[in-house]
């Protein structure tokens, strides 16, 4: 058996127990089972996941269209990509996301909801989600990095808990959170798993821009996407979770 078949047999076993881990909590906690993750494909949810997938990753890009426009970097097709690569790629990201999802917008903070109220429970997810990305970017002994980590990486997960929150399911969160990962870490091979779709053009150019520029090509893309899925979300009709409205 290949070692890296062995490896996404691993992950894969891993991600089932979280969600049998997920329903022993749910069923103790609250007497309800995994329904509450709304992982149940309807013809709304597939649409709400494409349409959110899709602004995530053009805000994504765009950051690396602004580099490529302000900047003067440039991205190749990688010359090793093939099949698997792709597929390897693709799962990595889809592991990732579901295995951060299911922890931090999973079921406990549906327990958050139901006991403290939506507005404290996705304050609460944000902070645990900033703190995590302490150890998974691995700044622990950097303030300055921690800072940041924990402001970006914090916001993204208020984001992610407000559509949970918003819809009692998880596939707009596992959207956005895909979207913006897969472009970032795999299209454009910047992420810990190496080269992906397409690699940077060497030598990277030196070149110095305006603070106006630095916004732009930095920031932008960030806000962007952080502001446009507010104003959807915030426009889509309150799920309730059994009856009991927990956003408004």
């Amino acid at each position: 058996m290949q070692p890296a078949f062995c490896l996404q047999a691993i992950f894969m076993i891993g991600i089932l127990v979280q969600l049998a881990i997920s329903w022993l909590l749910v069923w103790i906690i609250e007497k309800k089972d995994l329904s509450v993750l709304g992982l149940k494909p309807t013809r709304k949810r597939v649409v709400d996941f494409l349409s959110f997938f899709l602004l995530a990753s053009a805000c994504s890009a765009s950051g690396f269209i602004f580099r490529m426009l302000f900047a003067r970097e440039y991205w190749e097709l990688n010359p090793q990509l093939d099949f698997s690569l792709i597929m390897t790629g693709l799962w990595w990201n889809i592991k990732a996301v579901l295995f951060e999802e299911l922890i931090f917008r999973g079921v406990l903070l549906f327990i958050l909801i139901k006991r403290v109220g939506a507005t404290a429970a996705i304050i609460v997810s944000a902070i645990a989600f900033g703190i995590y990305h302490w150890f998974s970017f691995e700044v622990i002994g950097h303030p300055g990095a921690m800072a940041f980590v924990f402001f970006t990486t914090g916001v993204a997960g208020l984001l992610y808990a407000y559509a949970y929150a918003k819809t009692c399911s998880l596939y707009i969160p596992i959207a956005l959170h895909l979207g913006w990962n897969f472009i970032r870490i795999f299209v454009f091979s910047e992420g810990p798993i190496g080269n992906g779709i397409l690699v940077p053009v060497k030598p990277a150019p030196v070149v110095q821009v305006s603070w106006f520029i630095y916004f732009i090509v930095i920031w932008l893309p960030v806000l962007s996407w952080l502001l446009f899925s507010f104003i959807l979300l915030r426009r889509k009709k309150s799920v309730k979770f059994k009856q009991e409205q927990v956003v408004g």
